[in-house]
């Protein structure tokens, strides 16, 4: 006689299929995050959208959620650790990561810097027409008064335009023009396409560096990073 599976023998009940949606929560976060840079990089929808919504208010939410789901998967593996405990890792160490990017990357985000900084801050490297046109065709702010990084000041030598070309280049910048005494570019930002524009003014025995975010949200120090690298490539 044919004996009829029980309740305790579907897989629904005792098998994997609890664990494969814990598995699906804990993922949400860190795929809300691609989505929301991958659509603000192509310019689907806005950074007020992709990062501030989508990123640090979805997304934060998403990761608690996840965590949420690593501890119950770590409930349900004890029971059944030979078929759950390797999923169940999978699912902490998802949930982990997700959480300390949000920690560790909104708190840089977070810190306190100018979005305007330049190695000469009594005379800045001004932009060209050019570079002023497309800011104000982008809704840009400023630029306003520069100011400068701690620890980072002007390459004591005299490049030449192509060394300073190379040095934005390396940077991530798109060279704009390059020409005696000066080069100019621009970089999107590759994650939500946040936009710095690039000047290097070049004098004998000296070149300055002028990096100008094109929006006045909190980014960290992210305008002075790439002023260091800059520099850093002048000088190298």
């Amino acid at each position: 006689m044919t004996r009829v599976a029980g309740p305790q023998g579907r897989k629904g009940r005792g098998g994997l299929t609890p664990m494969l949606w814990l598995l699906a929560l804990a993922v949400l976060a860190p795929l809300t995050v691609l989505i929301a840079a991958m659509g603000t990089g192509v310019g689907l929808w806005s950074p007020e959208i992709g990062l501030d919504l989508l990123t640090f208010r979805i997304g934060r939410f998403l990761a608690l959620a996840g965590v949420m789901a690593g501890l119950i998967a770590v409930v349900l593996a004890l029971r059944d650790l030979r078929r759950r405990g390797l999923l169940a890792a999978v699912i902490v160490l998802i949930a982990a990561g997700t959480l300390g990017g949000y920690l560790i990357q909104g708190a840089r985000m977070q810190i306190a810097a100018p979005t305007d900084v330049t190695t000469d801050a009594a005379e800045a490297p001004g932009f060209s027409s050019l570079i002023q046109d497309r800011r104000a065709a982008a809704g840009a702010v400023g630029p306003g008064v520069a100011v400068t990084c701690n620890g980072v000041v002007s390459a004591p030598t005299q490049v030449t335009p192509e060394v300073a070309a190379e040095a934005l280049r390396a940077a991530g910048f798109r060279v704009i023009g390059a020409a005696p005494f000066r080069a100019e570019g621009t970089r999107v930002g590759s994650a939500f396409g946040l936009t710095h524009d690039a000047v290097i003014r070049i004098r004998p025995g000296r070149t300055d560096v002028r990096i100008t975010a094109r929006d006045d949200r909190a980014q960290g120090d992210q305008a002075c990073r790439l002023l260091a690298t800059v520099v850093r490539n002048l000088t190298s």
